[in-house]
Order: C-alpha cells, then structure tokens, then sequence
C-alpha cells in the first residue's frame, strides 16, 4: 500500500493547514470536499504546492463517492475533518445531519471496507454541556455528554460510531475536540471572532469581539499537526481526545492584538458563550509523543503578520 493521505473538508481552516503541512513533509495527499473554493489554499500555499495535492471534488453524504475515492486513491491514511459547522447545523438540521452524522459513518465504513486499521477526525468540545452542568475546573475527556446544540449532538453521534466500528470490525480511532481555534483560514464558525478581529488589525481597522469570558486557544497550525500526528499513531480504541492549552480571556486576547497593533482598537462584550472556559488535555498530552502548542502571542503576532503579507 502506499503511503497516501486522505484529508476530507479539505478546504475548511484545519484542513487547509493539514494540507499545508502534508506537503512540506512530502507526503502525498488527497483532499476530499464538496466545495472548490480555493481562497484558503491560496492564503498558505503556492501554486506549486497546490500542485502537489490530488483534489477530489465529492459529496460526504454520498457513500459511493467517498468509497471511490478509497478504491482509486490507494488510501493509507484518512483525517476525517469534513462537516458542517454549529450556525449550518442550526440552519438546516437535515443538512447537518446528512454531512456530519452520515458523512462520517461513510468514512468510517469505506476505511474498515478498505481494510484500514485507523482513522483520525475531528470531534469538538460541543459534545459538552455549559458550565453548570460540571464541576468547578476543568472538564475531563470523559466527562459527561450534554450538548446544546444539533452540531454537538452530532459530534456525539460520531465518538459514538467510531467506538461501534472498533468494536464490531478492530477499526481503531482518534479524534480530537478542539476549542477556540485561530489563525489564517479561520474564516467561518461560531468562535471565528478572535481571528476577525487580528484581520480587522492587520488592515488597521478596529473590530468588536461579540463574546467574551475565557476559553482554550488553539493555533490552527498547531491542531493540523495533531491531526496528523493522530492519523500516524495507531490507537488501541475508540479514542477522543481535549485539546489543550489554559483557558485565556478573550480579552487577553483583544489585549494582545493592540499590543502589536497599537493603532487599533478591539473590544470585546460581555456575552459568554454556553461552554465551560476550559477542558483537560491531561489524556491527550499522555497518548502523544509531541504535544504542539504555540504560545498564544506567539500564534497572534504570526497570523496578523501573514494576514498583513496576503493584503487581504
């Protein structure tokens, strides 16, 4: 078998930088997705680069699109990403059903078709309640599910699956719940706001943050080597893992901003989104050899500069 990685939602933020970082490594890769706007690719990549990706314009929803793309692709590798995100979900629950719920159990069913032992998606910290529903601190990886919203309800489904699939067909998996993700691409998605608001800076624009208390950051480079990382390393189960980092305010993070772009003013409300503030990653930082984590001035200063160099 070749050594071929097959990364669904491959024009999404986290996706884009999978890609990205695939191809500085060499590997070869196929990206999965029904869209073919290339705007992010073109934020982070060359065309050469580009060149270097099969792309495969498909329909998640579709099983014998997604199973064709195995048969074809000589797929060793799947980084599932592929989804709706939590304002799609709420707009069109039958839609958001069809890509996240379906979708995956066509990924997870066209792998253990293929005879792959493993596979790596993207599950979300969505999969929880608020705060009141836990404990003070943060919130274990195995904590009780009680989501809010369809996408959550959704991303439940879907540890659910992966953990059905490892135990009727040995098809082991990770996935990885993400927070507050940041960087070039975060375009779209309910906590996109930091990443509007260190554009809005780079263009030397103030911009108003609509929520505020304190969440986990994460840098998007950062979780597409987790990804990959995820997909390489062959889990014993149907594993989930949090994602890191101390929860921040976002304020800080506003704070942050000004600091490297002085002219500029980023405030930020009051309203607090229906999530805890942060969720253990001690499982996750245990079952990895390399944990990335960027400092958070670190992953700001690098994105607003870049947006600055794209001059969009």
């Amino acid at each position: 078998m070749s050594n071929t990685y097959l990364v669904t939602g491959g024009m999404g933020c986290i996706g884009t930088w999978v890609l990205y970082h695939l191809v500085q490594q060499g590997k070869k890769v196929v990206a999965f997705d029904i869209s073919e706007d290339r705007h992010r690719w073109d934020w982070l990549m060359s065309q050469e680069e580009q060149s270097q990706i099969t792309f495969v314009k498909g329909d998640l929803t579709d099983y014998e699109q997604v199973k064709a793309v195995f048969d074809t692709q000589d797929i060793s590798h799947v980084i599932h990403l592929g989804a709706l995100q939590v304002p799609m979900c709420r707009a069109n629950p039958v839609l958001g059903s069809q890509v996240n719920v379906t979708g995956t159990v066509n990924i997870f069913e066209a792998a253990t078709q293929s005879n792959l032992k493993h596979v790596a998606y993207a599950s979300s910290i969505a999969v929880y309640g608020p705060a009141g529903d836990y404990p003070a601190g943060l919130i274990a990886h195995d904590a009780q599910k009680a989501p809010r919203t369809l996408y959550g309800a959704y991303k439940v489904c879907n540890e659910r699956t992966a953990q059905i699939y490892y135990n009727d067909n040995g098809l082991s998996s990770t996935a990885l719940r993400p927070y507050t993700v940041y960087g070039v691409g975060r375009d779209q998605g309910l906590t996109s706001e930091p990443t509007t608001a260190m554009l809005a800076a780079a263009k030397g624009q103030d911009y108003t943050i609509t929520f505020g208390g304190k969440m986990q950051f994460h840098y998007a480079s950062d979780v597409a080597l987790q990804f990959i990382a995820a997909a390489e390393q062959v889990a014993d189960n149907a594993e989930v893992f949090n994602m890191g980092t101390p929860p921040i305010a976002v304020q800080t993070v506003a704070d942050i901003i000004m600091k490297i772009k002085p002219n500029v003013t980023i405030k930020v409300e009051e309203n607090i989104l229906p999530f805890p503030e942060g969720f253990d990653a001690t499982a996750m930082n245990a079952h990895f050899e390399t944990v990335y984590e960027t400092a958070l001035e670190a992953g700001i200063e690098a994105t607003i500069a870049h947006l600055e160099k794209l001059g969009i």
